[in-house]
Order: structure tokens, then C-alpha cells, then sequence
């Protein structure tokens, strides 16, 4: 019986002796050696030994990147507006012994870090920088906290600042303001339609105004060509019928008779004042002299046709 109690006290022994040697560090996770309560060495993820009795396992580090949030807070700027500034911060450790020996309540610590720069880089700036450059922010309070966390073997990753809260007068005043801002906007992008409108118009009066004075000039010079093509061909017509004359052709004269004849007998008929026609010649005289008009015509085309010759 007695052997059998020291081979059950042995046994339970042996398990806790083996509990205490062996151990396995989860993923993600490293843990602290400490001998007779002093740091020896860090433990990385995976089944490890330590000497009975004397190592045993200080910390547990979570090496994970983790979220910590920093608790809304009311921060005066610049220019005297209270605004109430939240956010959270994104870190991770780095270096496990002294995120465990040289920093209490890591979370905390960086939380109080963040709020307290927080509350120093807003404080400098006025409501309108705020609210516009929280990039800017970001950056400022990122290089600020990293430094300090640095000791501590903790890199801070990013930061973000999850709501500006401005008070409610302010936020009226910046509706209004917003709303008036794009009335003007609006303004002054139908000012610019007009006037571009306007300067089409112009454009397009311009240059009606000088096709119409070419379309003008165009016709005034086919005009003067016109004119000048029928007083060439008078002048021939009048040299042709001259040289008749001179050689004593009596249908030349009978012409200039007919040509004048009929040039005042259209004068007369077209005058506005006249409503009846009284016509005293006869009209067989008028035809007789279109027949010497006729002769003298073939004459000339007969002389024409024997000088080629």
C-alpha cells in the first residue's frame, strides 16, 4: 500500500515536473523567462524547455497589431472653440521583454500618451485647420507617439481621429456659411455662362456682319463686271455700226433710229404716272425698221466672213 501511494505521488510528480519544463507558445504570442524572478529570455512561438524549479514564465505578450481606442475628450483650439476630439491608435509590439518589464499597463499608458498629444496639437490650431487637416493631425500626433513608445519596444503604426465634434452654434454657422458659399458659387458660374453666351453671340453677329459685307462686295464686282462686259459689247456693237455708216450703209442709220426708238418707247411705257398709251406711229414702220436692223446685221457677218477668207 505504501508503494503504491509513492509511485501515485511520484507520478503526479513527474506530470507536474514536465507541465513546468515543457511549453508551447501559441502563434502570435511570445512569453518571458524569468530566473529566480529575473528576465533571461523571450520565447518564441512554438515548444520550448525550461530547467525545472528554477525558470518559470514571467509575461505573456500579445505581439499582434491591436486597436486602441482613445476616449472622447473636449479640447480647446486656438481660437477658443471647444471641440470634442476622439480616436484610436494602432500599435503593435515589437519587442516583448520591454513592452513587459519597462512600461505598467501598456494599453493605459498609450492611451494617456495619445490623449495628452492629442490635446496638444489641436490646441494649436484653429477650428478651420482642424477640421480641414486631419491628415496633418495624424501625421504630428504618429511621429510624436512613436517616439515616446519606442522605449518601450512598441511601434505605433497609425492614428486615426475618429470624430470632430464642433458645438451646435458653430456647426450652424458653418451650414449657413457652406450654403452661402455655394449660392455664390452658383452665382458666378451663371455670371460666366452668361457672358460666354454673350461673347457667342457677338462672335456669330461678327461674323454675319462680314459675310454679308463680302456677299456685298462679291455682288457689287460681278456687277461692275457685268456692266463693263455690256459696255464693251456696246462700244463693238456701236464700232461695227459706225464703220457701216462711214461706208454709206443705209441700214446702220435705220439702226440707231430703231435702237433709240425702242429705248424712248420703253421710257414711255414704263413711266409710274402712266396709265394709258397712245401709240400715233404705226407699227409697220417700227417693223420696217427692225427688217433694215436685220439686213444690216447679215451684212456685217457676210464682210466678216470674206476678210477671213
Amino acid at each position: 500500500m505504501f508503494v503504491s501511494a509513492f509511485s501515485a505521488v511520484t507520478l503526479i510528480l513527474a506530470i507536474v515536473i514536465a507541465f513546468s519544463i515543457i511549453k508551447i507558445v501559441p502563434q502570435g504570442r511570445e512569453f518571458t523567462v524569468e530566473r529566480f524572478g529575473r528576465y533571461t529570455r523571450t520565447l518564441k512561438p512554438g515548444i520550448s524547455f525550461l530547467t525545472p524549479f528554477v525558470e518559470s514564465i514571467g509575461r505573456r505578450v500579445n505581439m499582434m497589431e491591436r486597436v486602441v481606442d482613445v476616449p472622447q475628450q473636449e479640447v480647446i483650439t486656438k481660437d477658443n472653440v471647444v471641440v470634442k476630439v476622439d480616436g484610436i491608435v494602432f500599435t503593435q509590439v515589437m519587442d516583448a521583454a520591454a513592452a513587459a518589464y519597462r512600461v505598467d499597463n501598456l494599453d493605459n499608458a498609450v492611451t494617456q500618451l495619445a490623449m495628452t498629444n492629442l490635446r496638444t496639437v489641436v490646441g494649436g490650431m484653429e477650428l478651420d485647420e482642424v477640421l480641414s487637416q486631419r491628415d496633418s493631425i495624424n501625421s504630428r500626433l504618429l511621429t510624436v507617439i512613436d517616439q515616446a513608445t519606442s522605449p518601450w519596444g512598441v511601434k505605433v503604426n497609425r492614428i486615426e481621429i475618429k470624430d470632430l465634434k464642433p458645438p451646435l452654434d458653430i456647426t450652424d454657422s458653418m451650414a449657413r456659411q457652406m450654403k452661402a458659399e455655394r449660392e455664390r458659387r452658383a452665382q458666378i458660374i451663371e455670371a460666366d455662362g452668361d457672358k460666354q453666351a454673350a461673347i457667342t453671340r457677338a462672335e456669330g453677329n461678327k461674323q454675319a456682319t462680314v459675310l454679308e459685307a463680302e456677299g456685298r462686295r462679291e455682288a457689287a464686282y460681278r456687277d461692275a463686271e457685268a456692266r463693263e462686259r455690256a459696255a464693251e459689247a456696246e462700244a463693238k456693237a456701236t464700232e461695227m455700226v459706225s464703220e457701216a455708216i462711214a461706208k454709206g450703209d443705209v441700214n446702220a442709220i435705220n439702226y440707231f433710229v430703231a435702237q433709240k426708238y425702242v429705248e424712248a418707247f420703253g421710257k414711255f411705257a414704263m413711266s409710274p404716272n402712266t396709265k394709258t398709251i397712245i401709240l400715233p406711229t404705226e407699227l409697220s414702220s417700227l417693223a420696217g425698221t427692225v427688217g433694215g436692223v436685220t439686213e444690216l446685221v447679215k451684212s456685217l457677218t457676210n464682210d466678216q466672213a470674206s476678210a477671213k477668207k
